[in-house]
């Protein structure tokens, strides 16, 4: 799904980006652009960006 129409950002894209070490809003604005132009998209990219870290915090509890 598109979240960021002013820049062709998709969901899998933040999620991807956030894989690869992005922990911050600010760092997806500059990575992805994602914020820059009209902002619409930050709400979404705030909940995706959420949802990945509490994911990874998860599975880093699981295996400490």
């Amino acid at each position: 799904m598109y979240v960021c129409l002013c820049h062709g950002v998709t969901d899998k894209k933040i999620e991807q980006t956030i894989d690869d070490g992005a922990t911050t809003m600010r760092e997806l604005t500059k990575e992805l652009k994602v914020g820059s132009q009209c902002g619409k998209c930050c709400c979404c990219t705030k909940k995706i960006l959420n949802r990945k870290l509490i994911q990874i915090a998860d599975i880093t509890d699981q295996v400490a």
